[in-house]
């Protein structure tokens, strides 16, 4: 049979385990930094590529994740989809249409996409060059957490 003192000392090496797991869980924070686009390789994907930039929090965001797609002619990163994240999108090159109200608007460079949280939106190459554009997606602490993804 443990002792008081026994039970009181393994109570807190649990609760602290623990609390170093869920610490070690969460994302990074990230200050002021610079990405050189060279030192990010791109990735090949069944449609393109990636380039992942990062994936962290911030001292006002729960989550910020910033990459670049490159998407070839006539193909779609994803089927139309919804998720409780915002997301940005610039577009650097090419022409795509962005899914947006139900309605696909077709823009082209320095075009900026906004999709807001839980609506269904989609987006697509329909250039003949590959499209590169950037994706912005953040979360807060107003960020729905159930998903439809």
């Amino acid at each position: 049979m443990l002792s008081r003192r026994e039970l009181m000392i393994a109570l807190i090496a649990t609760v602290s385990t623990a609390g170093a797991f869920a610490a070690a869980d969460r994302l990074p924070l990230l200050g002021s930094s610079v990405f050189d686009w060279k030192s990010v390789p791109a990735k090949p994907t069944e449609t393109g590529s990636v380039r992942s930039f990062f994936k962290v929090r911030t001292p006002t965001l729960e989550q910020l994740e910033v990459h670049v797609t490159t998407l070839n002619p006539g193909k779609s990163p994803h089927p139309p989809h919804r998720h409780p994240n915002e997301e940005m999108i610039i577009v650097r090159q090419g022409t795509v249409e962005a899914l947006v109200n139900g309605d696909w608007k077709r823009v082209g460079p320095g075009s900026v996409i906004f999709f807001a949280s839980n609506q269904l939106h989609g987006l697509r190459n329909v250039g003949t060059d590959p499209a590169v554009y950037h994706v912005i997606n953040w979360k807060t602490a107003a960020t729905p957490t159930d998903t439809h993804e």
